[in-house]
């Protein structure tokens, strides 16, 4: 069975940047995820296109087609006071922020007297990403599945079972 739309694939995975530094893993955990459904960045959903289980293969996907180029608007220097409840700062402390356009996480990367840096940007955003993937199966998705938009079971979403 081909990984195609609405199929629930479950991968095996190596990622490392462009120094070939490891950045995460699967470890004999098998990621499950639900095809088409923006599961994983857009690169590595269409490099398992098509592909079956036992395929392996490595692929580099650039960063806009990972989680996108470093965006430099979403860097910004706040006074301190804006949190509050929060008795120490410190760099790589992160935070959900309200803003026009929603909630966004956000990373302190910079502290100086009453002012903390903050960036936006996903930790991985400007990376070029390198992918080791083997896929270990592909099952067609139940009809909760899909209305969910995400794999259930092991490698993947976990519904509490209610008594």
């Amino acid at each position: 069975m081909n990984i195609e739309k609405n199929k629930v694939a479950q991968i095996e995975y190596t990622l490392t940047n462009a120094k070939g530094e490891q950045m995460d893993a699967s470890n004999g955990k098998p990621l499950a995820y639900l095809h088409g459904n923006g599961n994983l960045i857009p690169g590595l959903e269409k490099e398992l296109e098509g592909k079956k289980a036992s395929d392996k293969f490595t692929v580099t996907i650039p960063a806009a087609d990972a989680y996108g180029e470093r965006v430099e608007a979403l860097i910004q220097t706040v006074p301190s006071d804006l949190f509050q409840g929060v008795e120490t700062l410190e760099i790589g402390m992160r935070f959900e922020a309200q803003s026009e356009q929603g909630t966004h996480s956000v990373e302190i990367t910079a502290i100086e007297d009453d002012k903390v840096t903050v960036d936006g940007n996903h930790p991985m955003a400007g990376l070029d990403l390198t992918f080791e993937v083997e896929v270990v199966d592909v099952r067609d998705a139940t009809n909760e599945e899909i209305e969910h938009g995400h794999a259930h079971g092991a490698g993947g979403h976990q519904h509490e079972e209610q008594a």
